[in-house]
Order: C-alpha cells, then sequence, then structure tokens
C-alpha cells in the first residue's frame, strides 16, 4: 500500500508540473522553452500510470483521490495559497476514498 502511495504522489506531480509550466507560458509570460519540461513531464506521467498493478479504472479511481491532495499541496506550497478548513477536510475524504477502492480491489 506504501509503495502504490508513493507511485501515486509522484505520478501526481508529473502530472501537476505537466500542467503548470504550460500555465506559467499562456499566463504568467514565461518562456515557450517550459512547453519542452511540460511535455516530458506529462509523457512521464502516462508512464506511471502504466505501472500500477491492477486495472487502468481502478488504477484512475484510486488516483483521483492522491492527485487531489496533491494538488492541494501544490496550492499550499508553490503557489502559497493557505489552506482552509474545507481543503483539508476534502482532501481526507478524497483520500479514504482511495483507500477503500485500493483495499477493496487490489486483490487481483
Amino acid at each position: 500500500m506504501v509503495k502504490a502511495l508513493g507511485l501515486f504522489v509522484v505520478t501526481a506531480l508529473a502530472e501537476i508540473i505537466g500542467c503548470y509550466l504550460p500555465y506559467l507560458w499562456l499566463k504568467k509570460n514565461a518562456s515557450v522553452w517550459l512547453l519542452i519540461p511540460a511535455a516530458v513531464s506529462l509523457a512521464l506521467f502516462v508512464w506511471l500510470l502504466s505501472l500500477h498493478p491492477t486495472a487502468s479504472g481502478r488504477v484512475y479511481a484510486a488516483y483521483g483521490g492522491v492527485y487531489v491532495a496533491t494538488a492541494l499541496l501544490w496550492l499550499w506550497k508553490v503557489d502559497r495559497v493557505p489552506l482552509g478548513t474545507t481543503d483539508v477536510i476534502g482532501a481526507s475524504v478524497a483520500l479514504c476514498g482511495m483507500a477503500i477502492i485500493v483495499w477493496g480491489g487490489w486483490r487481483g
């Protein structure tokens, strides 16, 4: 479970970075060259999703919970936006949902 969670977090970071860099280019006047590492990061994201050992639909559903929590941590640490109580509660609910999916259906 810990290994899968770690893989989900790395996968979420690859997706967030792959989307954040074009955002910087489009909205913050950053260099167009950021699109190259963005494309690499998104390709890494897809490859990382393929490493999970179960049906893709279940992986995507479980990954969604980890993505929500990781995106909120990104908001807090990178964008420097303070998280509210509802952010923390929402991320907790999403992670509980992910845990239910993984423990209930990850048998094979």
